[in-house]
């Protein structure tokens, strides 16, 4: 017997697949297949919100040039101001590394959730759902894997 994926609620063999307690043998699946169910408006949120916070401190500086510029104070005033500006500005830089490592992760995860299907005795079963984009296709790769080398035999 052969695994071809196996995490703490799947388990893909050359057998069966086990999901949730459930037990599908290989043999019994008529036609497997994916789709994509809704979207997620809170991921996409999510990832504005993270696009905000790494815009945030751009435009304050920027907002902070704006205003030195247009007031006529004395230079020393526009020069503490352009450069509490620049520092604003410079803050995004420690923040972008981890917020766009956040944005990278959304991306992964996926803003919809995605489901494997299967005709199992008759039936239509959804054997899957998840919102994990990468967990998805590993498990939809390994199950394509199982029922190639089941029919091969």
């Amino acid at each position: 017997m052969v695994t071809y994926y196996s995490d703490k609620s799947v388990q893909i063999t050359s057998d069966a697949i086990r999901i949730g307690g459930r037990r599908y043998p290989l043999r019994e699946l008529a036609r497997v297949w994916h789709s994509k169910g809704a979207r997620s408006w809170r991921a996409i949120a999510g990832r504005g919100a993270i696009g905000m916070v790494l815009l945030g401190p751009l435009v304050a500086a920027a907002f902070g040039f704006a205003i030195a510029l247009t007031l006529h104070t004395s230079v020393d005033v526009t020069i503490a101001i352009v450069g509490v500006s620049c520092l604003v500005g410079l803050g995004v830089g420690p923040l972008a590394d981890f917020m766009l490592e956040r944005m990278d992760r959304s991306y992964a995860r996926g803003s919809r959730s995605l489901e494997i299907w299967a005709t199992w005795r008759g039936q239509q079963v959804l054997l899957l759902q998840t919102g994990d984009a990468l967990r998805f296709g590993q498990i939809y790769r390994a199950l394509q894997r199982a029922l190639e080398g089941s029919t091969v035999r």
